[in-house]
């Protein structure tokens, strides 16, 4: 049984510790936030954009520390799973690895190259587990993606177009600070960074073109380009000023004998979400809706976790959940950033 401790009680932290009651062989033995509140069980404040509302939780059992360093030292702790801002991500990564603790970090895994490269050799160097939590490829439309092409269900992956909008997101402090928060390249689009580079490998380069604002990126267009000329890949993210569109993402993907289309899109004022379900289209000009399972949001979060607590208790690593993935998702993210910038074909080159 793993013991998994929860530091970082918001949305997401919420999210993880309702998603881990789930999990068979695994049991929350302690939670960490600052947040007096919360700490005593009241999470009523908390709020996200899907899944269930915060509630009155029933910590009876579970240690409550107001202090990370309180939690590092409990010995009933063999995993620290951190929903903590990313700005604090490597050093309370690094703490809890010299604890000789497991680690499972949000996404994304850092703010910047250098210090997800700390990470991964912390993790080597302490024989520890590190996951990063990207989810997206546990939801049902992309775990079929995943799947289809990883099985070879309709040949050869040929590419695809990928997109992931919002509207400004004015209830998150700092959320244009690259120090902080990251911005929409590093906040909202590196979910389908990490997805292309699982599906079709890290890109010899990108081209990019976009708004910024201040130091960061607030809307782009990337063509991910690669060693094999013919796999053609194009993403599209960022926030848009109106707040009539919270949220859409989706992706037509490209390959042999099929093309994968989805898109979901949430407008303010419709009862209904608009977009296409996951739909199939055959060569044969023929087309249907694979079934995909339970709608309740938070099953995408336990097929993550149990995928984490997989990897840990066998000792192999995680094909989604990697450290190195998620590295590796982070510095595609920057090197987009730097193509918007100079306006100039980006190499995707050795971490920095």
């Amino acid at each position: 049984m793993l013991r998994i401790g929860v530091v970082g009680i918001g949305f997401m932290g919420m999210i993880h510790y309702l998603a881990w009651r789930r999990v068979s062989r695994a049991r929350v033995t302690a939670i960490s936030t600052r947040n007096a509140q919360r700490l005593a069980g009241d999470w009523r404040d908390v709020k996200g954009n899907f899944g269930p509302p915060g509630e009155v939780m029933d910590l009876s059992g579970v240690q409550k520390y107001a202090r990370y360093e309180d939690l590092l030292a409990d010995p009933e702790v063999d995993v620290v799973d951190l929903c903590s801002p990313p700005d604090k991500h490597c050093e309370m990564t690094l703490a809890a690895f010299a604890a000789g603790k497991h680690v499972l970090v949000e996404k994304p895994i850092a703010l910047h190259p250098h210090e997800a490269e700390r990470m991964t050799a912390a993790a080597k160097e302490s024989g520890k587990r590190l996951l990063v939590a990207h989810v997206l490829p546990f939801l049902p439309e992309f775990a079929y993606a995943v799947d289809a092409i990883r099985g070879a269900a309709f040949g050869k992956f040929l590419g695809g177009f990928f997109r992931r909008i919002v509207s400004e997101p004015t209830w998150i402090p700092d959320f244009f600070n690259p120090n902080t928060v990251g911005g929409p390249i590093v906040d909202l689009h590196i979910h389908d960074a990490h997805l292309i580079r699982v599906l079709a490998g890290m890109p010899a380069s990108v081209v990019s073109s976009g708004r910024t604002r201040g130091d960061v990126v607030e809307f782009f267009t990337t063509q991910f380009r690669f060693a094999d000329p013919k796999l053609h890949v194009v993403a599209q993210s960022g926030v848009i000023a109106q707040q009539g569109r919270p949220f859409t993402h989706g992706f037509e993907i490209h390959l042999e004998g099929a093309t994968l289309v989805f898109d979901s899109q949430a407008l303010v004022g419709q009862t209904e979400g608009t977009g296409v379900p996951l739909t199939v289209l055959d060569k044969s000009g023929g087309s249907f809706r694979p079934p995909l399972g339970s709608s309740d949001p938070v099953d995408g979060f336990v097929a993550e976790l149990t995928e984490a607590a997989d990897a840990i208790e066998t000792g192999r690593p995680s094909p989604l959940l990697a450290g190195e993935l998620a590295r590796d998702a982070l510095v595609l993210c920057h090197r987009q950033t730097e193509a918007v910038r100079s306006g100039e074909i980006v190499a995707v080159a050795a971490v920095r």
